[in-house]
């Protein structure tokens, strides 16, 4: 076999390395050392890998063929070198220090074809190159260069180009998300789609702000989201010596790696507003961390638009999205539902839950969770699921110390504090669940107090008004037993003949009856609650009772039918 020189025709020129060195990415599109070993112009020489495998993952950047001893100060770092190692020290440590110097230059792999200047790789190399994890391959066969270098350039190039293809389709697709102004929640969902991985929005509180991917039943992602957080920020602050800087996007702050966890602040104009979070998942063309700077300029933007005004945006929508997936059973299972709200501020191991439903006065989520850390707690609130303008009800899941109570005294001042004081105080209604100790709990707490908000009552003079579940056992019963079909056989049994009447001609008579239930020893009182003159509230009666078959004015009929009316209105919900 002829020597190969290190001529004009087989001599490859690398471009020159960046002027800041980027974070290493298994989805950067850089084949790896062991994918090039696949290749036919390699699989042909019969390469044997005498380095570890884990030093075979090293990307490749770039391919360089010499036989210099001194080619290490021609190297940028990520390269492969092909050589026979005809211009190669011949003294063991000259060999040694030579291997040193090629580490030391960041090269990515070393292949070695051997033939008549080397009939073996020198033991030496060899040890060198295992101590260092360099990845050091023997070709048995004599390939040419040229050809192997072209398939490698081509394999680099093509996954580049692919890249920013990829990228270009990831840009458009997060600019179309902007420019729509779509909400927060589905920035991430996109997010957590595009990298086949969960993502996680974070408050700069670390606080959940919105979470999609692929979560488990059992809540792990999610779980004591607030400190794995803070710690993976912490170590992603002072990354080790051995590991690059973090990379930096002009416009769009920084990256940063922690525990395979890609973390990119969503930040404009000086002002940040959380961290968009990416866990371990497959890669991406394009590179997650590409992707996930476009989302999060996607957000940045949609913080931009809406103003100081909306500041608390985010946390009204996370906070109400919690709400409504609650409220409409759409979990996994309690665990992961736990974690969800436990991620989001709510804590709830060791607490006293309860749910409230404020009516009568606006209540914004935030002054709810004021109102709670006053008590040394935490609250989350939402609209109520069919609240209107006119008939807005606020629901409050309210987590308090186990040492706390949350008896009148309190609750009172709770509810003036939320209501803002005033007149708007003396309008609210306050509906609380009884207390509960976990999740399951807190649900039946809030359906108690749904349904003690929607049933008819007085109001006090002045302040606030309170209604208790245990001020109405037979509610709560109802309220225990809310899917028993045995309940629900009998609501329908004894209301059918007024639903269907109702819905045929578009009458009023479950509400006249619900009134006349409100108010059974009082028909005057009944008659004003159900807004008709007494003679027609009366005639209302009395077609009831004929629809029915029923004497109105015995006491067990009306307790069955008390039933059956407020386990409809428990089903409706």
């Amino acid at each position: 076999m002829p020597d190969r020189r290190e001529d004009a025709a087989i001599r490859t020129d690398r471009p020159s390395a960046p002027s800041a060195p980027s974070v290493p990415s298994a989805d950067g599109g850089l084949p790896t050392v062991r994918e090039i070993l696949t290749l036919p112009p390699v699989a042909a020489g019969v390469p044997e890998v005498l380095s570890s495998e884990s030093a075979l993952d090293a990307r490749v950047r770039w391919v360089h063929v010499s036989d210099s001893a001194g080619v290490a100060r021609l190297l940028n770092g990520g390269e492969l070198l092909l050589s026979t190692g005809s211009g190669w020290p011949t003294e063991p440590d000259e060999l040694a220090d030579f291997i040193v110097g090629l580490v030391e230059a960041g090269l990515s792999g070393l292949v070695l074809e051997l033939g008549v200047h080397y009939r073996y790789v020198p033991a030496i190399v060899e040890s060198a190159a295992r101590e260092r994890g360099l990845a050091l391959v023997a070709l048995h066969h004599e390939v040419k260069f040229v050809t192997l270098t072209e398939a490698v350039h081509s394999r680099i190039i093509s996954e580049q180009t692919a890249a920013l293809r990829a990228r270009d389709e990831v840009r458009e697709r997060f600019t179309a998300l902007s420019l729509r102004g779509a909400p927060a929640d589905y920035v991430v969902r996109q997010l957590a789609d595009t990298l086949g991985a969960a993502v996680v929005l974070e408050n700069l509180a670390h606080e959940v702000v919105a979470a999609e991917g692929a979560f488990g039943a059992d809540g792990e992602v999610l779980a004591d989201w607030e400190s794995r957080s803070r710690r993976a920020h912490r170590r992603a602050t002072e990354p080790p010596a051995a590991e690059p800087p973090a990379t930096t996007t002009p416009g769009q702050g920084f990256s940063r790696r922690s525990d395979d966890w890609l973390i990119v602040p969503v930040e404009a104009r000086g002002t940040r507003w959380g961290y968009l979070i990416a866990l371990p998942g497959p890669t991406h063309p394009a590179g997650r961390t590409a992707v996930l700077e476009q989302g999060a300029i996607a957000l940045a933007l949609g913080r931009l638009a809406e103003g100081d005004a909306d500041a608390d945006e985010w946390v009204r929508a996370s906070r109400q999205r919690l709400i409504d997936g609650l409220l409409a059973g759409r979990f996994a299972g309690l665990a992961a539902a736990s974690a969800r709200l436990v991620a989001a501020g709510l804590p709830l191991d060791g607490a006293v839950l309860h749910g409230l439903v404020a009516t009568g006065a606006p209540v914004t989520g935030k002054a709810a969770d004021v109102a709670a850390r006053t008590l040394g707690g935490r609250a989350i609130a939402g609209d109520a699921p069919g609240s209107t303008s006119s008939g807005h009800a606020t629901v409050v899941l309210l987590s308090l110390p186990a040492s706390s109570s949350f008896g009148d005294r309190h609750a009172s001042a709770f509810a003036h504090e939320i209501a803002g004081g005033g007149a708007s105080a003396d309008r609210l209604v306050l509906s609380i669940g009884a207390a509960a100790a976990d999740l399951d709990g807190l649900l039946g707490s809030v359906q108690e107090a749904l349904d003690l908000a929607r049933a008819p009552g007085g109001r006090v003079a002045h302040g606030p008004t309170l209604r208790r579940g245990e001020d109405r056992p037979l509610m709560r019963l109802v309220t225990s037993l809310r899917d028993d079909h045995r309940l629900l056989r009998h609501s329908e049994r004894m209301l059918a003949p007024l639903i269907e009447y109702d819905l045929a001609r578009g009458g009023d008579l479950l509400h006249v009856l619900g009134a006349m239930l409100a108010h059974p020893a009082n028909r005057t009182a009944a008659a004003s609650a159900s807004h008709l003159s007494r003679s027609v509230f009366y005639q209302r009666l009395a077609l009831i009772g004929d629809l029915l078959g029923v004497d109105l004015d015995d006491g067990e009929t009306l307790t069955a039918l008390h039933l059956a009316l407020l386990v409809r209105r428990s089903a409706s919900r």
